[in-house]
């Protein structure tokens, strides 16, 4: 795996428009976050390092922290490559073959509050632009 790689899947993501999370410094986050909005629920991913990434779908109940899952649908942990892919390879919602089951989320999902204090939000000008 290249950084390359990983930095061609991550523009594919925001050309999907995918909102952008930096927690920490801009200059050395501690993880950046990205998540898509559904009507009923929203694809999360975390990347804390080319090795090591998360990614869930989660519900999009009232009060909903995208970082602080509570139940999530499906998850997936490993390199960061991978995890993108497996993210992105995700049926839509409501189609045949979504993940529907409520899960109680493992440790990973998410980004612990202390790694949260200071986080820069990037909305996607692409899907906000969509939207109207």
């Amino acid at each position: 795996m290249s950084g390359s790689e990983v930095d061609a899947l991550l523009d594919e993501l925001r050309q999907q428009g995918w909102e952008s999370y930096v927690f920490g410094p801009r200059d050395d986050p501690s993880a950046v976050g990205m998540a898509y909005r559904w009507e009923t629920c929203a694809d999360v991913l975390v990347l804390h390092a080319e090795d090591e990434a998360t990614a869930y779908r989660m519900p999009l109940c009232p009060n909903a922290d995208l970082f602080a899952p509570a139940t999530v649908s499906w998850h997936y942990h490993a390199p960061a490559e991978w995890t993108i892919r497996a993210v992105l390879s995700l049926p839509r919602p409501g189609t045949r073959d979504a993940p529907l089951a409520m899960l109680t989320p493992p440790p990973d999902c998410g980004v612990p509050a202390h790694l949260r204090r200071r986080t820069t939000i990037r909305p996607n000008p692409r899907r906000t632009h969509a939207a109207t």
